[in-house]
């Protein structure tokens, strides 16, 4: 199956000890499915060698690209700089614990190629296709947050959380430019914007194991996420996601992030 050219970003934050499992999968798939992909690791401030990881991996895989965060911001803030970097046809991001297997990511390149803007992975439109089972209570406090997510946001779909989405670059140059939430609730202030802006998206069922060493925290982060949705709802009733999509329709307005921001290693610099 032919495919645009593909990003696909990975945010990380003190990953060492399972990122090179994660490129070695990755890169392992790029090659398999023949697809032409760059991979962009985002290191979000790591206090450990991720980033010194990557940078040896760089040196084999000249598709291979690191971006630095300006210390630690977030999963949001990650995901954001990276798509805005990233030079495919069609961009992505996937957790680094790859609880959706790669290959997983043709599902979603479907769905763009069928006319999606937006592709979202979902663990729960087919349960059958989950091969590790989150433990109950995970499972418990994941549904509750999605019904109160389709609830107060208007967001229809089953999953709004899985780490595993795709975009058309145009889509996503735009969506991202407009993001607020930097940290674990950016989903679902990405999906309420792609909906602001009439984005076709699908929801698409994704093969997927939950893995233990999972780092968010359902009772910290879960109430986190709560007052970041109702910063979105807030935003959006005080009308500031329409001021700025009227704002970025003007293209002058459209500048890329600061260069501060943006530190993009590449293993050809210097060759």
């Amino acid at each position: 199956m032919a495919h645009p050219q593909l990003s696909i970003v990975i945010p990380a934050y003190n990953e060492s000890a399972r990122i090179e499992q994660t490129l070695e999968r990755v890169l392992s798939c790029v090659a398999t499915e023949n697809w032409d992909a760059e991979v962009i690791v985002v290191d979000d401030g790591s206090k450990d060698d991720t980033a010194a990881i990557v940078e040896r991996w760089m040196k084999l895989h000249p598709r291979l690209h690191l971006v630095k965060n300006p210390g630690n911001r977030g999963k949001g803030y990650s995901v954001r700089n990276g798509l805005l970097q990233a030079a495919g046809d069609v961009v992505m991001f996937t957790d680094a614990d790859l609880s959706a297997p790669m290959e997983e990511a043709e599902r979603l390149l479907a769905a763009i190629a069928d006319g999606a803007d937006v592709a979202i992975g979902s663990r729960w439109m087919d349960r059958t296709r989950q091969t590790i089972h989150q433990p109950l209570y995970r499972q418990f406090f994941g549904r509750c947050f999605n019904w109160i997510t389709r609830t107060v946001m208007g967001l229809p779909f089953k999953d709004t959380q899985c780490g595993f989405k795709a975009f058309k670059r145009p889509a996503a140059q735009v969506i991202f430019r407009l993001q607020r939430i930097e940290r674990w609730g950016f989903d679902p202030e990405i999906l309420f914007i792609a909906r602001k802006l009439k984005y076709v998206i699908r929801e698409v069922p994704v093969t997927w194991g939950h893995d233990e060493r999972s780092r968010m925290s359902y009772l910290k982060d879960g109430m986190k996420m709560l007052e970041e949705m109702a910063v979105i709802r807030v935003n959006s009733l005080a009308g500031r996601y329409d001021a700025a999509i009227a704002a970025i329709k003007d293209t002058s307005k459209m500048v890329t992030p600061p260069v501060e921001h943006v530190v993009k290693v590449s293993a050809e610099v210097g060759q």
